[in-house]
C-alpha cells in the first residue's frame, strides 16, 4: 500500500508517494512519485490532478536482462571479488544501499539499452522500470556512485569474475561450439596527451581513423554460431595484433580448459595479423587446432600453382574453385587452401577504380595549372616528385602512365593515360585468399566454412561499436583500473545481450541484436496512481501496455 510522506530537502518540505518494500528482508520506503512542495500538493488536490495519474516506462529489455542476471547469479559473483580500497569503508562496501555487483550489472544493462555516460545514466534509468523492479531510487545513482563502486573491483579479479559467470552460463547455454573466432579492435578516447596517470591509452593505428587520439585495445574470442564471448582482454592501444595474440593465446587455452571444453574438438580462427613464426609455434606447442590466413603477396609461387590446378567444390550450393596442398610454412607442415573470394575481388576492384578516378582528378588539376601562363615555374624533378606522390597507393603502381613535355624553359605540359595491360594483370591477381590449418583431416569445404566463421567476432565488434545499443563509447574514464572495469561492464553487457538473442532465436526471432533490443525497449509498463478522496491513501497499480505481434 502506498502512502504520502513528507521529507525535507535543503530545509524545505516536499511530499512524495512512497511504497514500503522489503529489500534483503528489511522494509524500505521506495519513492514512487514526487508531488512537490506543500503549496503545489494542495493546488493539485484542489484541482483534482491526483485523481488519476498515468505514466509508462520502458520495461522489456530491463526486465529480461535482470531476470537473466538473476538466473546466472551475476551480482553475487561480482560481490565475492570486490574489495574496498578505503579504510573508512567496509570490506564489501555499499553506496546508496547498493553493492558493487548490482551497480556493475546496472552499468552493463545501461550499455545494452542506451549507451550513455555514468553522469547521465540515471536520466535513462528513470524512464525505465529499474526503480520498480529493483526497489531503488535511480536518481541517487550519479557518476560518483559508479566511480566509487568501480574502484572496489581489483583489476586482477576481472578475469576470475568473467570465468565464474561463464561457468554459470555453461549450465544453461551452449558454449561447446566447435569454432571459436578471435580478433582485436581499438577504441579512441579523449584522454589528454599530458595525462601521465593513464598508461593503457596510447596512440596507434586507429581503426576508426582517429589517429590523433589515444586509444585502448580490446581482444575478444567468441563462439561462431551464437557470438557468445568466452574471454576478453583490454590492452595498451599501441601494441600490435601479433604481440597481443602471443600473450593471450595461453589465456584462451586456460579459459577453454576451465570451461570444460575439449581442446581436441575446438578450433580457433584468427586473421593474418596474428601470424608470426613464434606465434604459430606457441599454438602448436599448446596443441590447439586453428584456421588462419596468409598474405597472398608473400606466397606468389603458391598462387602460380593454384592458378594451374584449381578444383571446383560446392559450399552451400555455391561452386568455388579451390587449390589444396600440404606445405611447409615457418618450418611446420600445414594444410594450405587457395581460392578466389568473389566478394573480396569485387570490393578490391571497386576500390581500385575509385582510386584511379581520384588520381586522374588530381592530375587534371595539375594539367590545368601547367597551362596557366601565370603558374609557378617548376623543374622536371619537382613535378615528377609531386606526380609520383599522387600516384602512389595500394594496387596503384603502374596503372597510370604520364609524360612531361617541356614547351619552353620551366614550362611544361602533362599528358597521362591508364595502362590497360597492367590493369588487366592486376584484376587477375585480386581476390585471392590463402588459409592454413593443422586440421589435416578436414574437408576443404569445412575448412573454408570455419574460416568464414571469423565473421562472428567481426560482427561482435560491429555490435559493440553501435552507438544505439551495446557501445563501449562514450567512455569518460582516465585511469587504467577504471578503463578495464568499464570494458568488463561492456563485455558483460554484450554477453547478456547474446544470451537474450539466443533465447529469442529459439522462439522464432530472426533479426539482429539491435532490432531485438529496439523491440524489447518498446515493451512498456504503465503505472496508474489513484486517489479516492482528499484524505484517502493513493493506490498504485501497474499494467503492461498492448504490444505488437513482433
Amino acid at each position: 500500500m502506498a502512502s504520502i510522506q513528507a521529507r525535507k530537502n535543503r530545509g524545505k518540505k516536499y511530499w512524495y508517494i512512497v511504497e514500503s518494500k522489503r529489500i534483503n528482508g528489511k522494509p524500505r520506503p521506495i519513492v514512487i512519485e514526487s508531488l512537490g512542495s506543500t503549496e503545489k500538493l494542495l493546488n493539485r488536490l484542489r484541482n483534482g490532478d491526483l485523481k488519476n495519474k498515468k505514466k509508462s516506462f520502458s520495461h522489456g529489455s530491463v526486465a529480461a536482462l535482470l531476470s537473466l542476471a538473476k538466473k546466472l547469479d551475476i551480482v553475487s559473483i561480482i560481490n565475492n571479488h570486490t574489495k574496498s580500497k578505503r579504510d573508512y569503508w567496509s570490506k564489501k562496501p555499499l553506496r546508496n544501499n547498493l553493492t558493487s555487483g548490482i551497480t556493475m550489472l546496472l552499468a552493463a544493462i545501461g550499455r545494452i539499452c542506451n549507451p550513455t555516460s555514468k553522469r547521465d545514466w540515471h536520466n535513462w534509468a528513470t524512464k525505465t522500470t529499474c526503480d520498480y523492479l529493483l526497489r531503488i531510487s535511480s536518481s541517487n545513482l550519479d557518476s560518483q556512485h559508479f566511480w566509487d563502486l568501480m574502484d572496489c573491483i581489483p583489476e586482477e579479479e576481472i578475469e576470475n569474475i568473467e570465468l565464474e559467470i561463464l561457468q554459470n552460463v555453461s549450465k544453461f547455454y551452449p558454449l561447446n561450439e566447435e569454432i571459436l573466432s578471435y580478433d582485436t579492435s581499438n577504441f579512441f578516447t579523449f584522454i589528454d596527451s599530458d595525462n601521465n596517470r593513464c598508461n593503457i591509452a596510447r596512440r596507434g593505428k586507429n581503426k576508426q581513423k582517429r589517429n590523433d587520439l589515444r586509444q585502448v585495445g580490446l581482444a575478444l574470442t567468441v563462439t561462431q554460431e551464437n557470438y557468445i564471448p568466452i574471454i576478453h582482454h583490454t590492452y595498451q592501444g599501441n601494441i600490435s595484433d601479433c604481440k597481443v595474440f602471443a600473450g593471450i593465446i595461453f589465456a584462451i587455452k586456460n579459459r577453454m580448459q576451465k570451461l570444460n571444453m575439449d581442446i581436441s574438438k575446438h578450433t580457433i580462427v584468427f586473421d593474418r595479423g596474428c601470424n608470426s613464426k613464434i606465434n604459430l609455434k606457441k599454438v602448436e606447442r599448446l596443441k590447439l587446432y586453428y584456421v588462419g590466413a596468409l598474405t597472398p603477396t608473400h606466397h606468389k609461387d603458391l598462387l602460380k600453382s593454384a592458378k594451374r590446378n584449381f578444383v571446383t567444390i560446392k559450399i552451400d550450393d555455391t561452386e568455388l574453385e579451390v587449390y589444396r596442398e600440404m606445405r611447409m610454412i615457418w618450418s611446420c607442415k600445414r594444410t594450405v587452401l587457395v581460392f578466389v573470394s568473389k566478394n573480396l575481388k569485387e570490393g578490391q576492384l571497386k576500390g581500385v577504380y575509385q582510386s584511379l578516378e581520384k588520381k586522374k582528378k588530381h592530375l587534371r588539376v595539375i594539367q590545368k595549372a601547367l597551362l596557366n601562363p601565370r603558374s609557378k615555374k617548376r623543374t622536371r624533378e619537382q613535378l615528377e616528385k609531386l606526380i609520383n606522390k599522387i600516384l602512389c597507393g595500394q594496387f596503384m603502381e603502374g596503372l597510370i602512365d604520364y609524360k612531361l613535355i617541356e614547351e619552353k624553359k620551366d614550362r611544361w605540359s602533362l599528358s597521362y593515360s591508364t595502362n590497360n595491360k597492367n590493369l588487366i594483370l592486376l584484376e587477375s591477381r585480386l581476390g585471392f585468399r590463402i588459409i592454413m590449418t593443422n586440421r589435416h583431416d578436414w574437408s576443404s569445404d569445412k575448412i573454408i566454412a570455419a574460416f568464414h566463421g571469423q565473421a562472428a567476432v567481426e560482427q561482435a565488434f560491429k555490435d559493440i561499436k553501435n552507438p544505439y545499443h551495446l557501445a563501449i563509447t562514450p567512455e569518460f574514464h582516465w585511469t587504467d583500473q577504471k578503463i578495464k572495469v568499464h570494458y568488463f561492464c561492456c563485455v558483460l553487457g554484450y554477453l547478456l545481450a547474446t544470451l537474450i538473442g539466443f533465447d529469442a532465436r529459439k522462439n522464432g526471432f530472426k533479426g539482429a541484436l539491435d532490432t531485438l533490443f529496439d523491440h524489447l525497449n518498446n515493451i512498456r509498463l504503465s503505472r496508474e496512481i489513484k486517489l479516492a478522496n482528499k484524505q484517502g491513501k493513493p493506490k498504485v497499480s501497474y499494467q503492461l501496455e498492448e504490444m505488437s505481434n513482433e
